[in-house]
């Protein structure tokens, strides 16, 4: 099968093309995998953190790719859930413990990362960690659902946003492009804040529903009850902090932060960011009950992805671009 592969931890600053095209060994699949197909897989920025070694791959070489759509065309002795033909979702958790806090558990395997990705023409996937796609969406439209989708629900629910509350989005690409959506649905009385350094990007953000939309820099006209931030930088926390009311709850939904601007937190005081009980709370990973609350919501909604569709041999460039320039919603590769 043909997979674009990570051989090698690389700057994005020195190399365009950190991936290969290669033949790679069809999977088969284990008594409790299936075998897929894989259809689509969208590009997160996590694949930035594994390429840069921000968040290094377990092993190398690895395919990367955790927002997968595939269709199951081979089933494990012992799988019950699934037919053959059957089309489902795999995202960032590949398996874990089952429990309620399974995505803080030292037993976590993420797809693409300690397990091999949706970068590819087929995969395998623990059958528990893969989930019917609701046939409203297409296949580039549920495969960032399964991550940058998901991943935001679950930052929703730290923020403990009540309807009619204000709430600030830090950043808006592929991840906080659905997340307004969805509050929009869920907390029709909500008001939604937008902070992006791109005018097309808040200006998209306009088109999607924000009711204000500024600089990362900027002051919003109130002080807000949340803010979910999605960036890979430290500016953006400081800026944040500085936009809450006391009392609010900032939550960073990233795996990890850049360091080019890691001076700026010497800009931190204690008095204007972090008194007045303010609080920070962090997205670690995601469990497989976050994808399997969101996915009928979002159908229901339904919730309607923006996606740049590439070929899979495009990879390469589909990760440059999420890296270099602003981002319209989503990028997925489409793989057959």
């Amino acid at each position: 099968m043909k997979a674009m592969v990570l051989s090698r931890i690389a700057s994005l600053s020195e190399t365009d093309s950190p991936l290969d095209l290669v033949e790679w060994p069809k999977p088969e699949p284990g008594p409790d995998e299936l075998l897929l197909r894989v259809a689509a897989c969208g590009v997160c920025h996590t694949e930035l953190d594994e390429i840069e070694g921000r968040a290094a791959p377990t092993k190398l070489p690895i395919i990367l790719g955790h927002e997968v759509v595939g269709r199951i065309v081979n089933l494990g002795s012992r799988v019950s859930r699934f037919r053959k033909g059957d089309r489902v979702g795999v995202g960032w958790i590949h398996s874990s413990t089952g429990e309620q806090y399974e995505n803080l558990s030292s037993s976590f395997c993420a797809t693409g990362r300690d397990a091999h990705g949706g970068y590819a023409q087929y995969m395998t996937v623990p059958e528990f960690y893969a989930y019917s796609i609701p046939s409203v969406f297409s296949d580039e439209e549920a495969a960032p659902l399964l991550c940058a989708g998901a991943i935001g629900y679950r930052a929703l629910k730290l923020t403990q946003l009540q309807d009619g509350q204000r709430l600030g989005l830090t950043g808006f690409g592929g991840s906080a492009h659905l997340v307004l959506q969805l509050v929009r649905h869920s907390f029709p009385n909500a008001t939604l804040y937008v902070f992006a350094r791109d005018p097309l990007e808040r200006e998209f953000a306009k088109q999607l529903g924000a009711h204000w939309t500024g600089d990362t820099t900027d002051r919003a006209p109130h002080l807000l009850d949340a803010i979910i931030d999605t960036t890979p930088a430290w500016k953006p926390i400081i800026e944040a902090l500085a936009n809450l009311r006391p009392g609010g709850r900032l939550v960073i939904n990233a795996i990890r932060k850049m360091d080019n601007d890691k001076q700026v937190l010497l800009n931190l005081d204690y008095q204007e960011h972090l008194w007045l009980e303010k609080e920070i709370k962090t997205v670690a990973n995601i469990t497989r009950y976050d994808i399997e609350e969101y996915l009928p919501l979002a159908a229901e909604m339904p919730l309607r992805p923006r996606v740049t569709t590439y070929r899979l041999e495009e990879a390469n460039q589909a990760v440059f671009d999420l890296k270099n320039q602003s981002i319209e919603g989503a990028k997925v590769l489409l793989i057959s």
